[in-house]
């Protein structure tokens, strides 16, 4: 009987919903093929029927070529995505990841998803963040000291991950 009144509580007395009205989604703009500064064809490292994955404008000094992994179509984030196209999400997400240990040469990942406001997500469509590790990088302790890559940049971090997929198919 409590999770039938959660449901309730979660469901129609605190909706879940944080992207405002007329909401212009950044990443659902740039799949439409419009292209800015900090996203460009350039930056795509995957993409399939479902979902595409590019390397990310935003970096962390010891951290560099992080991707961010999204749905093709709009889902605001994990409490709205269909559970398919999550799993499917998450599949390529362990697949990018393999290709990011070998071609960054980086001794582990993180995978980071944010949701809500308090949740840290600042960007109402879902994306999963894909992180290189190192040995003492202070991925964490850094978070105020990320900066935003020009292309040329993001570019050779994406060429390196796409021969990498390459090479595994």
């Amino acid at each position: 009987m409590c999770s039938f009144f959660y449901v309730i509580i979660v469901y129609f007395i605190h909706p879940m919903k944080h992207e405002p009205d007329n909401y212009l989604c950044p990443f659902c703009d740039w799949l439409a093929g419009r292209e800015t500064l900090s996203k460009g064809n350039d930056d795509m490292v995957y993409q399939d029927d479902f979902v595409t994955a590019f390397i990310s404008p935003k970096w962390w000094p010891n951290n560099p070529g992080n991707i961010i992994i999204i749905p093709n179509s709009h889902a605001e984030n994990i409490y709205t995505i269909n559970d398919d196209l999550l799993a499917h999400a998450y599949i390529i997400t362990k697949k990018l990841s393999i290709a990011m240990r070998v071609a960054y040469e980086c001794t582990g990942t993180s995978i980071r998803q944010h949701n809500e406001p308090d949740g840290n997500q600042s960007v109402w469509h879902f994306h999963i963040h894909l992180l290189p590790r190192y040995p003492n990088d202070r991925l964490y302790e850094n978070h105020q000291n990320s900066y935003f890559a020009e292309p040329i940049e993001r570019k050779k971090y994406a060429r390196r991950i796409k021969h990498q997929l390459a090479s595994k198919l």
